[in-house]
């Protein structure tokens, strides 16, 4: 019975432990391109902060920057929502380590990008 209690245990605490360093992982800034059509794509820079489950930072564009609003983060996956003019970017993301997917509904088109770390 004492075996179990401890394998239960440890399991809770290496799961606790994997979804904390996913969440601390994603903290820093991130940049990548976005194909917006078949000849033009955008570069963008995502500098997130994350604080337990809450996600906030900035999407830096070559218009400037835009803050990140809702923003949440539950084990390796994040959502989160920006104003960008009279459009309202709904973002998805995924934290894979080494790199950051995230896929936002831009009036109705989904673009996708692949981010990698510009600091640490």
């Amino acid at each position: 019975m004492k075996k179990v209690i401890l394998t239960t245990a440890l399991l809770v605490l290496c799961s606790f432990v994997v979804c904390l360093a996913a969440i601390t992982g994603l903290n820093g800034k991130w940049a990548g391109t976005v194909k917006i059509s078949e000849d033009d794509e955008l570069a963008l820079t995502y500098n997130f902060k994350v604080s337990n489950e809450k996600l906030t930072g900035v999407v830096q564009t070559p218009d400037g920057e835009l803050p990140i609003a809702d923003g949440v983060m539950s084990g390796n996956e994040f959502a989160f929502k920006v104003k960008a003019g009279k459009y309202t970017v709904f973002h998805t993301g995924k934290y894979c380590g080494d790199s950051v997917v995230v896929s936002a509904d831009v009036a109705g088109k989904t673009l996708h990008a692949t981010l990698k770390r510009t600091d640490r």
